[in-house]
This record gives structure tokens, C-alpha cells and sequence, in this order.
């Protein structure tokens, strides 16, 4: 496939982020402008919980979905936190939630109080999509990927993710395959987000080749698949311009 194919592929499917500590209702307007591009829209923005009335606001008739993240980044195990930030994003307004995976709590051995959170987060979420970032890079093996993705795919995830961006090891294709692998042998209609590093057409194409590969070629839309990324959107836009430039060019 073409950097450009891949590039428009791509940019439909990112959920444009950011989570900056020092985030502004500035900082999320220019967001909302980046997400409407003359190429289309991005599938959806990602930012903390208290912002989702803001992105609303700036995007007036140019409705985008907005999702919003929940016991965000550590993934600590106390419920009733995780809850009452779940429940704080949905009156909020957000139309998705992005849920850390109490990783830690998982590889220590307590599977039972992690696959009880995610359950506990989809009964507040309804229709509400729900996001499970497992923090991959933390889970240390691909056996431990692949059953917290199984385990997270059985309480109600309706998207598994791979990080937070936070971690020092983020998105990689190995991590992608053992989720997307859990995904197809689930049966379920579960959805793969991969986030995190993924910051050029190339890098794209990397993990869209995997979902083509695992999933079947016609697997992969908004509903299904996506990316989580800042910095992606402006490459993907520059590979599309500069293709349409020497098309342009090569025409005369």
C-alpha cells in the first residue's frame, strides 16, 4: 500500500490526545481545530475528563467523539476512585472512556479486583464505549499481554489498548499481535487501540498490516481500530500533501 493510502487510512482511525499537566482550554480549542482537517475528521479526541464540555463547545456542529480518560496513568487498584473518575467523565458527557487496567494489581495476582473494575466501569459507561488500556509495556511477556487481554475482553471491554503513553515502553507490534490474536480467538466484537510511540505513516502501517493480517482486510474502521497519538496527525498530513504535490507536479 501507498504512504498515502496508508496515511488517509490512518488519519480517519487516530484518536487525537492530549493529556499535558498543563492543559488549557487554549491547548484543547487548537486540538479541536488539528482533529478537522481538509483531508477529514480524526475518528475521535482524547482528552482528560474535565475538558470533554470544552471539546463540545469548540467543536459546535463539527461533532467529533470525545473520549475521556479514567484512573489515568498510574491504573491504581482502588475501586471506588476508578469509579467515581468513570462516572465523573460519563456526566461529563464523554462518549468514550479510556479505563487504565490495574496492571499491577493484575501481575500480582489479583485478577479477580482488576476484571471486577472493568466490569464494575462498563456497567456505569452503558452504550458508553469503553477502552481498557492494559499498559503493555509493564505486563513484561506476551503470556501476560494476551491473558490480561482475555481477561479484559471477559468483564466488558469493548476496546483493548496497549499503553498510556506514559510508560517507558509503549505501543509495540508484539504487544499488538498477542491483543489482536485475543481479540479474534474471544469471538467478541472487541475493538484494538494501539497508543503510545506511534508517530509516523510508517509506524501506521506497521500495526494496520497486523490488523490486516490477523482480523482479515476488512476488519479495520473507527469502530474497530484505533490510534492513539499526538504528534501522528502532522505526519500523516505532511506524507498526504507532499504525495499530492509531486502528483501535481508530475501532471504538467
Amino acid at each position: 500500500m501507498k504512504s498515502k493510502e496508508v496515511a488517509l487510512r490512518a488519519l480517519q482511525l487516530i484518536d487525537l490526545t492530549s493529556l499535558g499537566d498543563n492543559d488549557s482550554e487554549e491547548t484543547i480549542k487548537q486540538l479541536c481545530i488539528d482533529a478537522i482537517t481538509e483531508f477529514g475528521s480524526t475518528a475521535a479526541i482524547c482528552v482528560w475528563p474535565r475538558f470533554v464540555p470544552h471539546v463540545h463547545n469548540f467543536l459546535g456542529e463539527n461533532q467529533i467523539p470525545v473520549a475521556a480518560v479514567t484512573n489515568f496513568p498510574q491504573g491504581k487498584a482502588d475501586l471506588k476512585i476508578a469509579l467515581a473518575e468513570t462516572k465523573a467523565a460519563v456526566a461529563y458527557g464523554a462518549d468514550e472512556v479510556d479505563l487504565v487496567f490495574p496492571y499491577q494489581t493484575w501481575l500480582a495476582g489479583n485478577q479477580q479486583l482488576a476484571g471486577d473494575m472493568v466490569a464494575a466501569c462498563k456497567e456505569i459507561c452503558r452504550d458508553i464505549t469503553l477502552k481498557v488500556i492494559l499498559e503493555t509495556g509493564e505486563l513484561g511477556s506476551v503470556e501476560n499481554i494476551a491473558g490480561a487481554s482475555m481477561d479484559a475482553i471477559r468483564h466488558g471491554a469493548d476496546f483493548i489498548k496497549t499503553s498510556t503513553g506514559k510508560s517507558k515502553v509503549s505501543a509495540t507490534p508484539e504487544a499488538a499481535k498477542a491483543m489482536l490474536t485475543a481479540i479474534l480467538e474471544s469471538g467478541k466484537s472487541v475493538g484494538f487501540k494501539a497508543s503510545g510511540g506511534i508517530r509516523t505513516t510508517e509506524d501506521a502501517a506497521i500495526y494496520l498490516a497486523l490488523a490486516d493480517e490477523i482480523m482479515g482486510e476488512n476488519w479495520v474502521s473507527p469502530q474497530t481500530f484505533r490510534f492513539g497519538a499526538s504528534g501522528l496527525l502532522k505526519d500523516l498530513i505532511a506524507v498526504i500533501q507532499s504525495q499530492e504535490r509531486q502528483a501535481n507536479t508530475s501532471s504538467y
